[in-house]
Protein backbone atom coordinates (compact mmCIF):
# COMPACT_ATOMS: atom_id res chain seq x y z
CA UNK A 1 0.00 0.00 0.00
CA UNK A 2 1.11 3.25 -0.91
CA UNK A 3 1.59 5.82 1.60
CA UNK A 4 -0.38 9.01 1.07
CA UNK A 5 2.18 11.35 2.32
CA UNK A 6 4.81 12.69 -0.41
CA UNK A 7 7.88 11.19 -0.59
CA UNK A 8 11.35 13.28 1.12
CA UNK A 9 13.40 14.41 -1.32
CA UNK A 10 16.34 12.58 -1.06
CA UNK A 11 19.59 13.71 0.83
CA UNK A 12 21.49 16.75 -1.06
CA UNK A 13 25.33 15.46 0.29
CA UNK A 14 27.99 17.69 -0.05
CA UNK A 15 27.28 18.90 -3.23
CA UNK A 16 23.79 20.25 -1.95
CA UNK A 17 25.71 21.82 1.21
CA UNK A 18 27.83 23.42 -1.26
CA UNK A 19 24.93 25.18 -3.74
CA UNK A 20 23.46 26.28 -0.43
CA UNK A 21 26.87 27.86 1.44
CA UNK A 22 27.96 29.60 -2.44
CA UNK A 23 24.09 31.01 -2.29
CA UNK A 24 24.98 32.71 1.32
CA UNK A 25 28.27 33.52 0.55
CA UNK A 26 26.99 34.87 -2.87
CA UNK A 27 24.38 36.95 -1.10
CA UNK A 28 26.62 38.32 1.78
CA UNK A 29 29.76 39.31 -0.37
CA UNK A 30 27.06 41.04 -3.24
CA UNK A 31 25.73 43.26 0.03
CA UNK A 32 28.94 43.80 2.08
CA UNK A 33 30.78 45.01 -1.40
CA UNK A 34 27.43 47.15 -1.21
CA UNK A 35 28.38 48.52 2.43
CA UNK A 36 31.98 49.34 1.35
CA UNK A 37 30.32 52.00 -1.36
CA UNK A 38 28.36 53.52 1.72
CA UNK A 39 31.54 53.55 4.04
CA UNK A 40 33.27 55.62 0.80
CA UNK A 41 29.98 57.62 1.21
CA UNK A 42 29.20 58.37 4.45
CA UNK A 43 32.95 57.91 5.88
CA UNK A 44 35.16 59.40 3.54
CA UNK A 45 31.99 61.75 2.44
CA UNK A 46 32.53 61.07 -1.33
CA UNK A 47 28.79 61.41 -3.61
CA UNK A 48 28.18 58.46 -5.55
CA UNK A 49 27.62 59.28 -9.49
CA UNK A 50 24.75 58.25 -11.25
CA UNK A 51 26.85 55.07 -13.02
CA UNK A 52 27.74 54.43 -8.98
CA UNK A 53 24.11 54.15 -8.00
CA UNK A 54 23.47 51.69 -11.26
CA UNK A 55 26.38 49.81 -10.29
CA UNK A 56 24.78 49.20 -6.41
CA UNK A 57 21.68 48.43 -8.30
CA UNK A 58 22.91 45.42 -9.57
CA UNK A 59 24.92 43.97 -6.77
CA UNK A 60 22.16 44.21 -4.64
CA UNK A 61 20.05 42.48 -7.52
CA UNK A 62 22.98 39.92 -8.12
CA UNK A 63 22.57 39.51 -4.29
CA UNK A 64 18.44 38.75 -4.61
CA UNK A 65 19.08 36.42 -6.63
CA UNK A 66 21.10 33.87 -4.49
CA UNK A 67 19.24 35.01 -1.45
CA UNK A 68 15.76 33.50 -3.99
CA UNK A 69 17.86 30.16 -3.54
CA UNK A 70 18.28 30.27 0.50
CA UNK A 71 14.76 31.44 0.91
CA UNK A 72 13.75 28.43 -0.92
CA UNK A 73 15.72 26.07 0.82
CA UNK A 74 14.51 27.60 4.27
CA UNK A 75 11.42 27.20 3.94
CA UNK A 76 11.09 24.22 1.90
CA UNK A 77 13.53 22.09 2.77
CA UNK A 78 14.64 21.44 -0.77
CA UNK A 79 15.27 23.78 -3.74
CA UNK A 80 13.89 23.07 -7.13
CA UNK A 81 15.66 22.92 -10.41
CA UNK A 82 13.41 25.89 -11.57
CA UNK A 83 14.54 27.65 -8.35
CA UNK A 84 18.29 27.44 -8.93
CA UNK A 85 17.41 28.51 -12.55
CA UNK A 86 15.39 31.37 -11.33
CA UNK A 87 17.48 32.69 -8.75
CA UNK A 88 21.05 32.44 -10.40
CA UNK A 89 19.33 33.36 -13.55
CA UNK A 90 18.19 36.80 -11.76
CA UNK A 91 22.07 37.23 -10.41
CA UNK A 92 23.53 36.36 -14.04
CA UNK A 93 21.56 39.28 -15.65
CA UNK A 94 22.59 41.58 -12.80
CA UNK A 95 26.18 40.99 -12.57
CA UNK A 96 26.18 41.20 -16.61
CA UNK A 97 24.18 44.31 -16.42
CA UNK A 98 26.48 46.01 -14.09
CA UNK A 99 29.55 44.68 -15.66
CA UNK A 100 28.53 46.76 -18.52
CA UNK A 101 27.99 49.91 -16.54
CA UNK A 102 31.08 49.54 -14.71
CA UNK A 103 33.33 49.01 -17.84
CA UNK A 104 31.56 52.40 -18.90
CA UNK A 105 32.37 54.30 -16.16
CA UNK A 106 36.37 52.63 -16.51
CA UNK A 107 36.07 54.36 -20.33
CA UNK A 108 35.13 57.16 -19.27
CA UNK A 109 38.20 57.76 -17.25
CA UNK A 110 40.69 55.39 -19.07
CA UNK A 111 42.40 58.19 -21.22
CA UNK A 112 46.12 59.25 -19.70
CA UNK A 113 45.94 62.02 -17.65
CA UNK A 114 42.53 61.16 -16.46
CA UNK A 115 42.91 60.97 -12.43
CA UNK A 116 39.20 59.08 -12.32
CA UNK A 117 36.60 59.25 -10.13
CA UNK A 118 36.71 58.88 -6.36
CA UNK A 119 39.15 57.25 -3.88
CA UNK A 120 41.07 53.89 -5.32
CA UNK A 121 41.54 51.35 -3.26
CA UNK A 122 44.86 48.81 -3.95
CA UNK A 123 45.50 51.22 -6.73
CA UNK A 124 42.30 50.56 -9.08
CA UNK A 125 38.84 52.72 -8.23
CA UNK A 126 35.90 50.86 -7.16
CA UNK A 127 34.29 50.94 -10.22
CA UNK A 128 37.07 48.75 -11.78
CA UNK A 129 36.93 46.82 -8.67
CA UNK A 130 32.82 46.22 -9.56
CA UNK A 131 33.97 45.28 -13.03
CA UNK A 132 36.29 42.61 -11.57
CA UNK A 133 33.86 41.23 -9.87
CA UNK A 134 31.00 41.04 -11.95
CA UNK A 135 33.49 39.10 -13.73
CA UNK A 136 34.25 36.84 -11.71
CA UNK A 137 30.42 36.19 -10.21
CA UNK A 138 29.70 35.45 -14.18
CA UNK A 139 32.38 32.65 -13.95
CA UNK A 140 31.23 31.20 -10.24
CA UNK A 141 27.60 31.42 -11.42
CA UNK A 142 28.71 29.47 -14.05
CA UNK A 143 30.00 26.85 -12.43
CA UNK A 144 26.64 26.65 -10.05
CA UNK A 145 24.34 26.28 -12.98
CA UNK A 146 26.83 23.83 -14.08
CA UNK A 147 25.82 21.75 -10.60
CA UNK A 148 22.62 22.88 -10.11
CA UNK A 149 20.99 19.68 -12.00
CA UNK A 150 22.97 17.47 -9.34
CA UNK A 151 21.37 19.30 -6.76
CA UNK A 152 18.29 20.24 -7.60
CA UNK A 153 14.81 18.88 -5.68
CA UNK A 154 17.30 17.20 -3.17
CA UNK A 155 17.20 18.19 0.80
CA UNK A 156 19.32 20.80 2.48
CA UNK A 157 18.83 20.74 5.99
CA UNK A 158 18.24 24.81 6.64
CA UNK A 159 14.65 24.39 7.71
CA UNK A 160 15.21 23.13 11.04
CA UNK A 161 17.86 25.09 13.60
CA UNK A 162 21.60 24.91 12.88
CA UNK A 163 24.09 26.97 11.30
CA UNK A 164 22.52 26.55 7.72
CA UNK A 165 19.57 28.62 8.74
CA UNK A 166 21.40 30.95 11.04
CA UNK A 167 23.75 32.37 8.09
CA UNK A 168 20.68 32.32 5.81
CA UNK A 169 18.43 34.36 8.08
CA UNK A 170 21.60 36.33 8.80
CA UNK A 171 22.11 36.97 4.57
CA UNK A 172 18.51 37.95 3.73
CA UNK A 173 18.37 40.14 6.92
CA UNK A 174 21.59 41.97 6.47
CA UNK A 175 20.42 42.03 2.50
CA UNK A 176 17.11 43.62 3.48
CA UNK A 177 18.88 46.18 5.93
CA UNK A 178 21.08 47.65 2.90
CA UNK A 179 18.84 47.81 0.24
CA UNK A 180 16.51 49.86 2.78
CA UNK A 181 19.79 52.08 3.78
CA UNK A 182 21.03 52.13 0.35
CA UNK A 183 17.68 53.89 -1.11
CA UNK A 184 17.26 56.52 1.43
CA UNK A 185 21.27 57.17 0.39
CA UNK A 186 20.09 57.97 -2.87
CA UNK A 187 16.53 59.43 -2.03
CA UNK A 188 18.97 62.34 0.18
CA UNK A 189 21.50 62.56 -2.76
CA UNK A 190 18.83 62.98 -5.43
CA UNK A 191 16.01 64.65 -3.46
CA UNK A 192 13.05 65.25 -5.14
CA UNK A 193 14.69 65.73 -8.67
CA UNK A 194 14.24 63.22 -11.55
CA UNK A 195 18.07 62.85 -12.48
CA UNK A 196 21.30 62.80 -10.63
CA UNK A 197 24.31 64.92 -11.39
CA UNK A 198 26.86 63.53 -13.17
CA UNK A 199 29.28 64.95 -10.77
CA UNK A 200 27.21 65.12 -7.43
CA UNK A 201 28.43 67.62 -4.91
CA UNK A 202 25.30 67.47 -2.41
CA UNK A 203 22.91 65.67 -0.71
CA UNK A 204 19.85 67.84 -2.39
CA UNK A 205 17.00 66.76 -0.43
CA UNK A 206 18.26 68.66 2.85
CA UNK A 207 18.61 71.68 0.03
CA UNK A 208 15.31 70.97 -1.07
CA UNK A 209 13.33 71.20 2.27
CA UNK A 210 15.26 74.38 3.09
CA UNK A 211 17.64 72.86 6.06
CA UNK A 212 20.58 73.52 4.01
CA UNK A 213 21.02 76.26 1.48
Amino acid sequence: MHSLLPDAPPQGGLLGKVQYWFACFFAIGWTAVVCGGLFYQFGLWEYPCPLCIVQRMFMLLAAMGAAYIIRTALAYGSVTGRDYMTGWGMSLVAVVAGSFASWRQTMLHVLPGDKGYGSEVFGLHLYVWAWILFQASVVAIGIALAFARATADRSVPAAGPGPLRTVGMFALWFLGLVIAVNMVAVFFEEGFHWFLPDDPDRYRFFYDIGILG
